[in-house]
């Protein structure tokens, strides 16, 4: 989920920028400092947009830069449990295959593609639907639910997030549009 969130922190503005804009100085170290990594509590930091407040600054003796307080904005995007994303296949492995939901990567495991028995075409890299015939390859768009999250690290590939695509509603689009035509006419009854 994207959010918008204001946060204040202590910026550390270096001497070689006291001739900019106190504002502007200050976004500059704190998209240095912020921007793509992972925070536990607000998610990806995607960008460092506005900074609305900045205090006069306070010189730390030893330290030739300035210490300011800023207020400022943050958009973040935080995978939600349960949440519904919609992404494109970035790769196939034998045991799944990955999506790229925004800024991360998630994994929809074998048994998590469709509600069918499932193998792993490795020659053409799709995965093949006994049953119903459907295929998911590389570059297919897809909407699935975010079923796990694992937060380890600032480094965002080292998180993980554990997608389902089985339920009604999700999969790759064509098999969405197939199943609702389906239902519409009435064949699934």
């Amino acid at each position: 989920m994207y959010k918008l969130i204001r946060v204040k922190d202590v910026v550390r503005i270096p001497p070689r920028m006291f001739t900019m804009d106190p504002k502007e100085a200050a976004k500059i170290v704190l998209r240095e400092a912020y921007e793509g990594i992972y925070d536990k509590d607000e998610g990806v930091i995607l960008a460092i947009l506005d900074v609305h407040e900045i205090s006069d600054g306070v010189i730390i003796p030893g330290d030739g830069a300035t210490y300011h307080e800023a207020v400022f904005d943050v958009l973040v995007w935080k995978p939600e449990m349960h949440e519904v994303v919609e992404g494109e296949v970035i790769d196939v492995v034998p045991y799944g295959a990955f999506i790229r939901i925004g800024p991360m990567d998630g994994l929809v495991h074998i048994s998590q593609l469709m509600d069918d028995y499932v193998v792993f075409d490795e020659k053409n890299a799709q995965f093949v639907g006994k049953e119903k015939g459907y295929i998911l390859k590389l570059g297919d768009a897809v909407r699935a639910r975010i079923i796990a999250v694992s937060e380890k690290s600032k480094i965002i590939r080292e998180n993980k997030i554990g997608l389902t695509m089985r339920q009604p509603g999700l999969g790759k689009f064509e098999w969405i549009q197939k199943e609702k035509r389906k239902a519409e006419s009435g064949e699934g009854e």
